[in-house]
């Protein structure tokens, strides 16, 4: 098999026939072997009713259903554990993102490339979406040292080796290039052209805001620091214990001077502050590194498979 093809969604359903006509004459005209994977991520909708008669009519379509609404990237897990391509390739179900890029990301993959991200020059969403996408991606990038512009874009193709050694949980899609490139894969993009939405409504909200920063705090403790964490913890630690030590060592000067300290809280801060430091250092480290130990992805109840024939 040359390429799978993983489409995860959530109640998109006008757009899924447009969808997959799209896709499938683009992928014919690659004159490669190819499958489709859709993950229909607990819709609500008629999307799995649709994706059941696209996969009577085509045996090239595979099709999960998850019982419940877990995710992008659960649903994302799911359709990897499925694919068999050589080339992985994720697009959404909404049509912003045109199969006809493809073509593109896969001649920059035949470049050298393990990962191509594609790169929504000019997106085709709200204000607000705009400046914040950029504000992360601008963020990210500086961090990670992943010099991309469009991490979170749903067209990305990489190669088989790269799906092996990728450990998804929580909302780590958005930083597949991240993790990637820390695995030492090459990571590129292409510019691809983006759509408005014509279909359903977007999934953004402003819990994603929340969502993304913790997800971006913990892959930069495992991209950064998972085999150095004291350079995190302990520096963090240390600011917080030398802060709580400098306040106490004032009030011990002033208290050899004789000024009484017993009644001020400021020793109480001091002493705050010297626990919390020590705390940071011992118990942060531990809880991260347990977290990413034990807790790798939620794995999702798959209510049915229609596996292609």
């Amino acid at each position: 098999m040359d390429l799978s093809v993983v489409i995860p969604l959530f109640n998109e359903a006008p757009s899924l026939q447009e969808l997959f006509e799209a896709l499938r004459n683009s992928l014919e005209r690659l004159g490669k072997s190819y499958e489709i994977i859709f993950v229909d991520d607990g819709s609500t909708d008629p999307s799995f009713s649709i994706l059941k008669s696209i996969h009577a009519a085509h045996p090239q379509v595979s099709v999960i259903k998850l019982r419940k609404n877990f995710g992008k990237t659960a649903a994302l897990f799911a359709g990897f554990a499925e694919t068999h391509g050589e080339v992985v390739l994720t697009l959404d179900a909404d049509l912003q993102d045109s199969p006809e890029e493809i073509l593109p990301l896969l001649k920059r993959l035949e470049e050298g490339y393990d990962l191509v991200s594609g790169w929504k020059l000019e997106r085709k969403d709200g204000l607000v979406k705009r400046i914040s996408s950029k504000i992360f991606n601008r963020v990210v990038s500086f961090a990670s040292g992943i010099h991309i512009h469009d991490f979170n874009c749903g067209l990305k193709a990489f190669r088989r080796e790269v799906l092996h050694e990728l450990e998804l949980y929580g909302e780590m899609h958005r930083f597949i290039p991240v993790l990637a490139g820390w695995r030492g894969f090459r990571v590129g993009e292409v510019a691809v052209k983006h759509f408005p939405r014509r279909h359903g409504k977007s999934k953004f909200g402003a819990d994603r805001f929340l969502k993304g920063l913790f997800d971006f705090m913990a892959v930069m403790m495992l991209v950064k620091f998972i085999k150095r964490p004291l350079h995190l913890f302990g520096i963090l630690g240390l600011s917080i214990g030398a802060l709580g030590l400098a306040i106490n060592l004032y009030l011990t000067i002033g208290w050899f001077l004789g000024r009484w300290i017993g009644q001020r809280p400021l020793l109480i801060l001091g002493v705050l502050l010297m626990i919390i430091g020590i705390q940071t250092i011992f118990f942060g480290l531990l809880a991260e590194m347990t977290n990413f130990l034990s807790n790798k992805t939620e794995t999702p109840s798959i209510a049915e498979i229609l596996r292609k024939k």
